[in-house]
């Protein structure tokens, strides 16, 4: 027999109807003469599904408070909840909807003249603590709603009330989807030297750095989110208790962005992941005088794709050593990564630990680049390059990306490299053939080895090798774009000698472990 439905419960949402419910929408919006493209379409559908999803939210925590004894204070307040002008499917509706949301002053839904609803929803200020009202008047402070038609906006308000916010299957639902409408903004971004991360090589990144509850996790370029929304379920996994939820809720992620339209897509990135108040902050994190910074600046776990190709202002520069100003974003962003990063101590064995995105550029780089590594180098453990193959963040870029890790460990001594290979019978990734996950699993299983092997894509390298310095002891060069000695390029341009000595090398090593495979059977069976 059915189970009978109460009147407090929401029918189930399933993937396809989300998806074809936000399609919808965004058809409608389409019809808008007043919206142009994916531009302002994404960001209206964004602020419009921020406000159903915190009203939900809200409910609950109503409802929780009641059934505990306790007097709940809103956020938001009426008549600007979404159930106060939005839920009604035949409420304001045309010019009278149009100039609700849009003018400082307007006839409210409940009749009466007041601030507008953006005009109010900038205008919050958090009290006693809770960083709720903050976060909202942040997210909407740089909000201008470009749709001309009220009917159309009705329209679009009426399917996105049929989304259930109360339902943690189908905020992961949705959140998978938001991920998927996030993509679309790449195209968007790729003009000022942002690229946003595939998510496969973010859930490497993530899984290798490894966070453990109790830890910060920063990015400080963390565009739509991805990094930290990726760092929050990897933490998430680990919560057992109330208070390892508390420590992850108010503890755990923070991150920083500078353009308003990627701070509020990682708002409502995180907010659908499950984190009630991101702590994300607005501005340039460049914008500090990296030489001031102290401990409690520095957290344990730094993971971004800082914008490269990009150019800072005099101002910016200035926050930085003499000897070590650049116009180049991501030659600051890695300063301020190190300097960032926790010192050893205080319950922290090696420090904190960084995975970076970086183009060839910064490998091979000389002058200010040069000497920005040297300091890496020998202030901290740079102890692997994993090298992407071609096409990762294609169409958006052509320029071979890099993932460097390191800690505060202690200086280098080598730096393993590892030689992502591209799949079999291709070439470059694209637009329709993206990168996996599943292709690093080897890789994944090598980094994480105790004693690490060189292979056909594993090497290392000495230190002195890369540090190169003249008779007076000054840097002459600092060049970490270094191709795999065991490639067949690199094997077709070694001298004759070599090249059998090489391969002589492989066949003695292969030898020795035969032997050492012999012996341990030989062990096993006595």
């Amino acid at each position: 027999m059915a189970k009978k439905q109460t009147k407090t419960e929401q029918p189930k949402t399933t993937a396809q109807q989300l998806s074809t419910l936000i399609k919808s929408a965004r058809d409608i919006m389409r019809k808008d003469k007043g919206l142009n493209g994916d531009l302002d379409r994404l960001p209206l559908l964004t602020w419009i599904m921020f406000l159903k999803f915190l009203d939900d939210r809200e409910k609950l925590e109503e409802t929780r408070a009641g059934i505990g004894g306790r007097k709940y204070k809103p956020a938001v307040e009426a008549p600007y909840r979404w159930r106060d002008w939005a839920a009604n499917k035949q409420g304001i509706t045309g010019d009278e909807l149009i100039a609700f949301v849009n003018q400082d002053e307007a006839v409210r839904p409940d009749g009466t003249r007041g601030s507008g609803l953006l005009a109010y929803l900038r205008s919050l200020q958090s009290t006693n603590g809770d960083r709720r009202r903050d976060v909202i008047a942040t997210v909407f402070d740089g909000i201008i709603n470009r749709m001309i038609s009220g009917y159309l906006m009705r329209d679009v308000i009426n399917l996105v009330d049929g989304i259930h916010f109360d339902s943690s299957e189908e905020i992961h639902t949705l959140a998978r989807l938001y991920e998927s409408m996030l993509r679309e903004m790449r195209d968007a971004a790729g003009d000022s030297g942002e690229f946003y991360t595939p998510r496969p090589v973010i859930q490497f990144m993530v899984a290798v750095t490894n966070p453990q509850l109790g830890e910060v996790v920063l990015d400080p370029a963390c565009g739509t989110g991805g990094f930290l929304a990726e760092a929050f379920v990897h933490l998430e996994r680990q919560c057992k208790t109330v208070q390892h939820r508390k420590t992850l809720q108010e503890q755990s992620i923070r991150g920083g962005e500078a353009k308003p339209l990627p701070y509020m897509l990682s708002q409502m990135n995180l907010l659908l992941h499950g984190l009630d108040a991101p702590a994300i902050e607005y501005g340039n994190s460049l914008a500090v005088k990296i030489t001031e910074l102290g401990e409690k600046d520095r957290v344990d776990v730094i993971l971004t794709n800082p914008p490269f190709g990009g150019e800072e202002e005099a101002g910016i520069r200035s926050n930085f050593p003499a000897d070590k100003q650049t116009s180049e974003t991501a030659l600051l962003f890695l300063q301020l990564i190190m300097r960032k990063l926790r010192k050893p101590g205080a319950g922290t064995e090696h420090g904190g630990r960084a995975g970076v995105v970086v183009p060839n550029g910064t490998l091979f780089g000389d002058g200010v680049a040069a000497r920005i590594k040297e300091e890496m180098l020998k202030e901290f453990n740079l102890h692997t390059i994993v090298r992407l193959p071609n096409g990762v963040f294609a169409p958006y870029t052509p320029i071979p990306t890099n993932l460097l890790f390191f800690d505060r460990s202690g200086p280098t001594k080598e730096i393993w490299y590892y030689e992502l290979p591209s799949p079999d019978g291709r070439r470059n990734y694209s637009k329709t053939k993206p990168i996996q996950f599943e292709e690093f699993t080897d890789c994944v299983k090598w980094f994480q080895m105790k004693r690490r092997k060189e292979t056909d894509h594993a090497w290392r390298v000495p230190v002195d090798d890369v540090l190169k310095y003249d008779g007076a002891g000054a840097l002459v060069s600092c060049n970490l774009d270094l191709k795999n000695p065991n490639s067949a390029a690199a094997l077709e341009h070694l001298p004759p000698a070599q090249l059998a000595e090489d391969i002589l090398a492989k066949e003695r090593r292969i030898i020795q472990i035969m032997e050492e495979i012999k012996a341990e059977l030989a062990e096993v069976s006595k």
